[in-house]
């Protein structure tokens, strides 16, 4: 988070508002399908139905030569997936910088709109819920169902992929460089390795203990299980265990060439990689925290810790010593994320909370989202027309897709149960992992994905 004191940036849309919107759309019965350069009201609003409509069904222009393709429906989803070709020797970040504004944190299809028709042709509002049914595959309602024959609402992504095979909560997705291998972990006590050209399972580690997170970096995996973290390295094929956690590792981060665990007990253990020998050595214990850390990011020259102590704490990465205890959430603080110059945090008290710096360098609120459940994962990354999206996941299974820095919604992603994990991928991939083990894989469209409401 590269923090500029006293600044106060204000949220609003990106683009500036729209000049005279009531007046300009469904106001005439110009039929061009060339598109104007304004933003269309209603679709805005959710329910545009003129297509082809003469404006824009997005925030802003398409990119020149912009074009992206489109996630199909077999079983591979790496048609556009790209590695770095870079090489690591430690912990130390190799992999493509996807979105240069986002701090480093640890850890069928989508779009078609939200209405349909009832038996007597008028349109409803479908429930934001997904149909059992439809889910077990034999709801008789077809398209007059009230429920949702969807993974997702929303334009601009769409579902590439369903890998099913963990039994428990997905709780860390990693895609290593120079790898074609996805590798996600699970409560079920194992690791699952997926072909990313076929989206079949290619091996299944047992590990023997519940995976609380995994992150990777460069060419290597990291796992926190009770009582360790184990490191895998993909060119060579080697397997470390670094000791040293009291009780579940639920938190990791790369930073300042050190590798950083957040543990059941309360304390941030860190291992500093040493090439010569090709081991982690411990480098540190970060103590503060008077119950679990659950979430760990790494902006500018400071590590961020979120706990189920319901505090924040701003650690110095050069002295590692806490230089700020942030408390104004009221509950667990599940999530932590750096963008731009803000440090954003989501909590179970149903709020995502925007910091920001002060003259005198100390963080404070400056904007608070509030949300109808708890929250329980927060992501950030680019569209393909570069605008910064923040995902967010909650309590009632849903994800929210925001555009940023206006907190207009995107989208939403569905699930069987709570998504407890999701990771942004190369080529406008990303993926999520839920509580009934099933990992969804999502690419970002280029155009519009809208459909008659």
């Amino acid at each position: 988070m590269d923090v500029d004191s006293g600044s106060k940036r204000v949220f609003q849309r990106l683009g500036g508002p729209v000049e005279n919107s009531k007046n300009y759309h469904h106001g005439n019965n110009n039929n061009s399908s060339s598109q104007i350069q304004k933003v269309c009201y209603h679709w805005r609003a959710g329910n545009c139905n003129r297509h082809p409509c003469p404006y824009l069904h997005r925030e802003l222009p398409p990119p020149p030569n912009g074009s992206s393709k489109r996630g199909g429906g077999g079983g591979g989803f790496s048609d556009d997936y790209s590695s770095s070709s870079s090489s690591f020797s430690g912990p130390r970040s190799s992999r493509p910088n996807y979105s240069n504004t986002w701090g480093r944190a640890h850890g069928g299809g989508g779009g078609g709109g939200n209405r349909t028709l009832t038996r007597n042709n008028k349109p409803t509002e479908k429930v934001s819920k997904v149909c059992n049914f439809w889910i077990q595959g034999n709801c008789g309602y077809g398209e007059k169902c009230r429920y949702l024959h969807s993974w997702s609402t929303g334009d601009n992504f769409s579902m590439v992929a369903q890998l099913e095979g963990h039994l428990k909560v997905v709780s860390g997705i990693a895609l290593p460089s120079d790898s074609n291998s996805l590798y996600t972990g699970s409560k079920d006590e194992t690791v699952r390795v997926w072909d990313c050209t076929t989206g079949q399972c290619k091996v299944v580690i047992q590990l023997g203990g519940e995976v609380g997170c995994m992150i990777n970096e460069g060419h290597w995996v990291f796992v926190g299980i009770p009582n360790a973290v184990k490191a895998w390295n993909t060119l060579t094929n080697s397997e470390l265990s670094l000791t040293g956690p009291v009780g579940q590792v639920y938190a990791m981060v790369v930073g300042n060439d050190l590798l950083f665990a957040g543990t059941q007990d309360g304390s941030i253990l860190a291992w500093k990689f040493n090439a010569g020998t090709n081991t982690f050595e411990p480098a540190a214990s970060l103590t503060g925290h008077t119950h679990g850390v659950v979430s760990l990011v790494v902006g500018a020259n400071r590590l961020y810790s979120g706990s189920m102590d319901c505090s924040i704490r701003v650690w110095n990465l050069e002295t590692l010593q806490c230089v700020q205890t942030l408390k104004e959430h009221s509950s667990v603080v599940m999530s932590v994320l750096c963008w731009d110059q803000f440090l954003l945090s989501c909590s179970l008290d149903k709020t995502i909370k925007v910091w920001v710096a002060t003259e005198s360098g100390n963080l404070e609120v400056t904007y608070t989202h509030n949300e109808d459940h708890g929250l329980l994962t927060l992501c950030g990354m680019h569209d393909l027309e570069s605008k910064p999206i923040l995902l967010c996941s909650c309590n009632d299974n849903t994800v929210h897709l925001y555009d940023l820095p206006s907190f207009s919604e995107r989208g939403k992603i569905y699930a069987k149960q709570e998504v407890r994990a999701i990771q942004m991928g190369p080529g406008g991939l990303f993926f999520t992992g839920d509580g009934a083990g099933q990992v969804k894989v999502w690419r970002w469209l280029a155009e519009s994905t809208a459909t008659t409401r």
